[in-house]
């Protein structure tokens, strides 16, 4: 049995985990995270939705997503001066983000999990009026972000988790104890 416990926006990942089950006849089930629910929020599809989105506000833009569709944002006009990108502080990707135009304080490197305190004090360092984030629920930070958000006054701008099908950790849990 595997328990394909990724990240929620890990598809790719989710892909190659479910084929390599089905050609090794694996039984396969998805642990399905938690997500956060935030009134004040736009929601949006993807991140070419955040993209059309942002291009039509003023202010700066914390991106919370990564590095892996960072070059989307760079169709937003004036993104060098507006954008500022968490990532990791990974030499390949602090690279890539140097080359796509993200670079001294518009490049933020630190490795998560990531307090409100933190979420706040950068906020209101940069002057932040947009914060974009994926949801991934309390193992992704998404309450800190949500409430530093709120109490920044920025804008909290969320990418919407793609479709899913599997069960909680609980419902999985609750299943193996019945079969003790």
């Amino acid at each position: 049995l595997v328990l394909d416990a990724t990240h929620p926006y890990a598809a790719e990942v989710t892909v190659n985990i479910r084929e390599a089950c089905e050609n090794t006849a694996v039984s396969y089930v998805r642990v399905l995270r938690e997500g956060g629910v935030h009134k004040d929020a736009v929601y949006v599809e993807n991140t070419e939705a955040a993209v059309d989105y942002l291009k039509h506000v003023s202010g700066n833009v914390l991106l919370t997503t990564g590095s892996k569709e960072l070059s989307a944002y760079t169709e937003i006009p004036g993104y060098q001066e507006r954008m500022f990108a968490r990532v990791l502080s990974i030499q390949n990707v602090i690279e890539t983000c140097r080359m796509l135009g993200f670079e001294g304080k518009n490049l933020i490197a630190m490795q998560g999990p990531f307090t409100l305190e933190l979420n706040l004090a950068l906020m209101q360092q940069f002057h932040i009026r947009y914060l974009v984030t994926k949801d991934g629920g309390s193992a992704g930070g998404f309450a800190e972000k949500a409430q530093a958000a709120a109490q920044s006054g920025a804008a909290l701008v969320v990418l919407r988790r793609p479709e899913e099908c599997g069960e909680t950790a609980e419902e999985i849990l609750q299943r193996c104890r019945e079969l003790l």
